[in-house]
């Protein structure tokens, strides 16, 4: 999981904590190998690269769903 904006329910560490519980992996950076780029209100170049990419690129509300 990559992580680019601002989320709303949660804090950006609060997320890359919950992922890591979950056994996923948190990156800063996007890669071919990165699974998902949540994006929260203005994401900045990790959303474009990702697009280039073709990684999966999901808003909070469905990384929300994920983690449930």
């Amino acid at each position: 999981f990559v992580f680019t904006g601002e989320l709303e329910e949660m804090t950006r560490d609060e997320a890359k904590e919950k992922v890591r519980a979950l056994g996923g992996d948190v990156s800063e950076l996007v890669s071919k190998k990165t699974d998902y780029v949540v994006i929260g209100s203005n994401p900045g170049l990790k959303y474009d690269k990702a697009r280039k990419l073709g990684v999966q690129i999901i808003d909070e509300k469905e990384f929300l769903q994920l983690i449930k």
